[in-house]
C-alpha cells in the first residue's frame, strides 16, 4: 500500500494534552511550521492563553476544552476540528495522567482514571481519527513511553497503561494496513522528558517525585511527532537512554529487575519540590502553560537515536563506512611486518 502524507505546513493537526509538556511543545512547533492546530486539554483558561499567543504570531488555532476520559468528549474534538478547518490530517494522542506510589498505595479509582486517560482516551482518539481519515488519508500518532516496554517501581499504573497503548497501536496499524486504508499509525516512545509530568502527578511518596535520568528536551518529542506526521514510520524512539532500558529488559530481564528494585525509588525522588501549584492533576486540571518542568535537572537537548531513525539510509551508510574503516585498520594492524 502506497500513499503520501502531506507536508506539515499543509496540515490540520489535533493535539490532545496540549496545555503543557510534550503536548504544548508539539502544538507550538506545529504552529511554527505552518500547520493549523487544534488545541485540546481540560483547562480552557490555559488553552485560550496559548491560542492567543500563537495567533498573535500568525498561527491558525482552534480550541477544544475536553477530557479524553469522558464519554462524548473525544468525538466532540473531531467536530471542533471539522467546524474550524473542514478536516484534520494528523491526530496526536498525547494526553496522559500519572501517579507515584506502589500498586497497593494507589486506589482503584486512581488506577481506573489513569487507564481511562492514558489508554481508553488514546484508543477512542485513534478510532475517531481512523473513521475520519479513511476518507482522505493522514496520520495517527500515539505517544507511548519507554515504560511501555519496561516497568518501573512507583509508576506501575502508568507503565501498565503504556503497555496497553503499545499493543493497541500495533493492532490498529495492522488492521488499517489489511484494509488498505491510507492512514499512517506511529508510536512515539520517549525516554524521560523534562516536562512537568512528575510535578503534576498524584503522589503517595514521602519526598517530591521526579523523572528518572537521563532527561531530554520535550521539543525532541515535538520533532519526532511532526516528522511522523509527514513521513510514515512505525515507531520513533526519543532519547537513547530509553533504548538501553528497553534493550536491557528484553535481553536480561532478571538483571534489569534487580537494578530497578535496587535503584528505582532513589532515582525517582528529589529534594526539589518543584511548583506546588501544579500538584495532582489526576482528576482536576491545575495551572498549565509550561513545556518544561520547574525542577533543576540536567537536560539533554539532542537525541542521536531520533536523528538516526529519521535518516535510516544515511545512518546505515555511515555504519557501513565505519565498519569498513575499522576492518581495513584491523587488517593492517594484523598484517605480518617485514623485518
Amino acid at each position: 500500500m502506497t500513499f503520501k502524507l502531506k507536508p506539515v505546513d499543509e496540515q490540520v493537526i489535533v493535539v490532545t494534552g496540549a496545555s503543557s509538556g510534550n503536548g504544548l511543545a508539539i502544538a507550538e512547533e506545529a504552529a511554527r511550521r505552518g500547520a493549523a492546530v487544534v488545541l485540546v486539554a481540560r483547562s480552557g483558561e490555559a488553552l485560550n492563553h496559548i491560542a492567543q499567543r500563537l495567533q498573535a504570531g500568525g498561527a491558525r488555532v482552534a480550541v477544544c476544552v475536553a477530557d479524553v476520559a469522558l464519554p462524548g468528549d473525544v468525538a466532540r474534538i473531531a467536530e471542533v476540528a471539522i467546524a474550524a478547518f473542514g478536516r484534520f490530517d494528523t491526530w496526536v494522542n498525547n494526553a496522559a495522567s500519572g501517579a507515584y506510589g506502589t500498586m497497593e498505595q494507589l486506589s482503584l479509582d486512581d488506577h481506573r482514571r489513569i487507564m481511562d486517560v492514558n489508554y481508553f482516551g488514546v484508543l477512542e482518539g485513534s478510532l475517531v481519527a481512523a473513521k475520519h481519515l479513511r476518507g482522505h488519508g493522514g496520520a495517527i500518532i500515539n505517544i507511548g513511553s519507554v515504560l511501555g516496554d519496561a516497568s518501573v517501581l512507583l509508576q506501575g499504573a502508568y507503565a501498565a497503561s503504556k503497555h496497553a497503548v503499545h499493543a493497541a497501536t500495533e493492532t490498529l496499524r495492522m488492521e488499517l494496513e489489511r484494509d488498505g486504508a491510507p492512514i499512517s499509525v506511529t508510536l512515539i516512545q520517549p525516554a524521560s522528558m523534562h516536562t512537568p509530568f512528575a510535578e503534576r502527578a498524584r503522589s503517595y511518596l514521602d519526598a517530591p517525585p521526579r523523572l528518572p535520568p537521563l532527561l531530554y528536551d520535550p521539543r525532541l518529542v515535538a520533532d519526532a511527532v511532526l516528522f511522523a506526521a509527514a513521513h510514515r514510520r512505525r515507531t520513533l524512539r526519543v532519547g537513547s537512554a530509553g533504548q538501553w532500558i528497553s534493550l536491557g529488559r528484553a535481553v536480561a530481564p532478571a538483571t534489569s529487575e534487580f537494578l530497578i528494585r535496587t535503584f528505582g525509588k532513589a532515582l525517582q525522588v528529589s529534594r526539589d519540590p518543584g511548583n506546588p501549584a501544579w500538584r495532582d492533576t489526576l482528576f482536576e486540571p491545575r495551572p498549565a502553560g509550561a513545556i518544561e518542568g520547574s525542577q533543576a535537572l540536567v537536560v539533554r537537548r539532542h537525541s542521536y537515536i531520533l536523528e538516526a531513525q529519521k535518516r535510516p539510509g544515511l545512518t546505515a551508510l555511515m555504519i557501513s563506512a565505519g565498519a569498513m574503516v575499522a576492518f581495513v585498520a584491523l587488517r593492517r594492524w594484523l598484517r605480518p611486518r617485514r623485518v
